[in-house]
């Protein structure tokens, strides 16, 4: 659906993206993260055709953006941050003109309106003026004109913004209706929105990619966390032996029980680990009440993302 291959963008002197590189397949719904200044909004400004890569190449749907603009946009819708609405306009005007500037004409148009409206809910407020709607509507008004004519490709950047919980559920619910006939990328700073959504997130720090990878796999750490009872004298010692145990660590549990994180060496397999943890602690005598792998915190893995990358980035500077 996306191919994006060494994406640049120079503000001046400043590079914003740097060499950014990656594919989303039809239908996924991919995180982009990033602190603020990383180059989220400068690619998503470049995959929607506003901005002009410096240097690379951005291809949606096998069409190559430079040369087809004017069609990927057409089949592309986009929230920004901050969405240009006209407080005096009403919804239905609002819509109707944001259809025009698609190319939607006539019944095609019509049609498109009454399925954005439909899908955003916004059917009570459509003849009232935008300057006199919530935040939460305002933002649906947002998400209406991003899906007009169907979109293969939504760009959403942060959606949720000021946002109660209610109406967050509802974005949440909306997002995943649409990603059945969509691919979507999210740019969002709340860690609970991409974990509850997408399958998969690219983060960006300092304008270059630190991270692609899916949330199944960045969730598992490459540690086990083991229950068992505490009547087997060292038993922390005989795991530590086992030569898929880098290292264990003891940590506080209920009264009769070990609790213990092993971490593993680099390359082990997880389930050959938890398997001869298991049998040694069953032939040691002792009773095995839960093995399981640790799942790591997104927000966890968003810090390590950013200072491995900022960690690359200070080694090749003093080399």
């Amino acid at each position: 659906m996306i191919d994006v291959h060494s994406l640049t963008r120079y503000y001046g002197k400043t590079p914003a993206v740097n060499d950014v590189s990656f594919s989303i397949k039809q239908r996924e719904i991919v995180g982009l993260l990033g602190h603020n200044g990383a180059g989220k909004t400068t690619v998503m400004k470049m995959l929607s055709g506003y901005l002009e890569p410096t240097e690379g190449n951005i291809s949606i749907a096998g069409l190559d953006l430079r040369q087809h603009l004017r069609e990927v946009q057409q089949r592309l819708g986009y929230l920004p941050e901050s969405l240009p609405v006209y407080p005096e306009m009403s919804v239905g005007d609002y819509l109707e003109y944001a259809a025009h500037l698609k190319g939607l004409r006539g019944n095609d148009r019509s049609q498109a309106i009454r399925r954005a409206v439909d899908a955003t809910a916004l059917g009570p407020r459509f003849f009232d003026p935008i300057g006199l709607l919530s935040r939460g509507f305002k933002q649906r008004v947002g998400v209406a004109q991003a899906i007009l004519g169907k979109p293969e490709l939504l760009i959403l950047d942060e959606p949720s913004n000021g946002l109660d919980p209610e109406q967050n559920e509802q974005m949440r619910m909306l997002i995943r209706d649409l990603a059945q006939e969509a691919t979507v990328i999210l740019s969002t700073h709340i860690m609970q929105e991409v974990d509850a959504l997408c399958a998969r997130v690219l983060v960006l720090s300092n304008g270059q990619l630190a991270l692609d990878a899916g949330l199944i796999e960045l969730r598992e750490s490459s540690a086990l966390l083991l229950t068992t009872s505490n009547d087997v004298a060292e038993l922390g010692v005989l795991l530590a032996r086992l030569p898929q145990i880098a290292e264990v660590e003891t940590l506080k549990g209920e009264e009769g029980q070990l609790c213990a994180r092993l971490l593993l060496h680099s390359g082990t397999a997880l389930d050959t680990a938890a398997g001869n943890v298991s049998r040694a602690v069953v032939d040691a005598g002792a009773r095995l009440y839960r093995i399981a792998p640790e799942q790591r915190d997104l927000e966890e893995v968003f810090r390590d993302a950013i200072s491995s990358r900022a960690g690359v980035e200070e080694a090749s500077h003093a080399a």
